[in-house]
């Protein structure tokens, strides 16, 4: 009769936790992301078989980075406790085949986007792919500044959606400044929410270094502030219209009156609005946006 620690270590098991390093649920973003992109850039009739291989390829390098970050970052996931279940905290992978795994699903990504959609596109995801590894990951042990980097592979899956279909516009860089400056108020919630064990981690993050919570109010207030205009970003140069400008307006001012009243007295229930109000607030301005351009 087998153990229940024998009995996790099957094929399917191991399969269950090399797809975990690519952090599915995550990476549902970046797909969409890409998906928006392309169908924002499109002038002709949709080519379902490029939108594929476009979704898959960005899928695949964007797995392939948090495959390599959570190898880069098996000592400060073991101190958390949202993380130190995760494969390679604990020890179901070895971070030799974790590392092997995650260069080939980027590579694999990266060929499948220089090959069978453009160049361009794959050079856009290599550019996210660095960001994230060798600039981001590393950074973020050392300021809690690391948080605008890590907001540059995060934004940048909208582009290579664009680029699959249409040349590089100030359009595309509309749609990539919306998603930067919403991961930021997007993940301050987040980091106060957990700033325990956060804390744990020993990453110098606002939440973290300032347990008051006075420096993470004033950042988490002007970026909440900056997401106005960028968020109108792609009305204003043409890609949206009018139906888009005004839902994306009164998100953001729901998104403004959640961070005022978090800045009143932060408190975890309050962070916890704050967060789930800015997952909500992507899929809603996607939609507006596509259903803009439908009109």
């Amino acid at each position: 009769m087998k153990t229940g620690a024998a009995a996790l270590d099957t094929p399917r098991h191991r399969l269950l936790d090399f797809l975990a390093l690519t952090k599915p649920r995550l990476n549902s973003l970046v797909v969409v992301t890409a998906g928006v992109g392309y169908l924002a850039a499109r002038s002709g009739p949709l080519d379902p078989v490029l939108l594929t291989h476009t979704a898959i390829g960005s899928a695949l390098v964007a797995g392939g980075a948090a495959a390599l970050n959570q190898t880069a970052e098996i000592d400060l996931d073991e101190r958390m406790t949202r993380t130190r279940t995760r494969p390679l905290p604990a020890r179901r992978l070895q971070a030799g085949e974790a590392v092997w795994f995650a260069v080939a699903v980027a590579l694999v990504g990266l060929t499948q986007l220089a090959t069978l959609v453009n160049p361009t596109a794959a050079v856009v995801a290599m550019a996210t792919l660095f960001s994230y590894v060798v600039i981001y990951t590393p950074l973020k042990r050392r300021s809690h500044w690391a948080l605008l980097v890590g907001a540059i592979p995060g934004a940048l899956p909208v582009v290579i959606g664009w680029v699959a279909v249409a040349p590089l516009t100030a359009q595309a860089w509309a749609l990539f400044w919306v998603v930067f400056v919403w991961q930021l108020p997007h993940f301050l919630a987040l980091t106060w929410l957990y700033r325990e064990d956060f804390e744990r981690s020993g990453l110098p993050l606002l939440a973290v270094v300032d347990p008051s919570g006075v420096h993470l109010t004033r950042h988490l207030m002007v970026y909440t502030i900056l997401l106005i205009p960028a968020s109108l970003g792609p009305a204003w140069t043409g890609l949206a219209g009018g139906t888009y400008a005004v839902g994306v307006v009164v998100m953001d001012m729901l998104l403004l009156a959640l961070a005022l009243r978090f800045a009143e007295g932060p408190t975890v229930e309050r962070a916890r609005d704050l967060f789930r109000a800015t997952l909500g607030y992507l899929p809603l301005a996607w939609g507006l946006l596509l259903l803009d351009s439908l009109w």
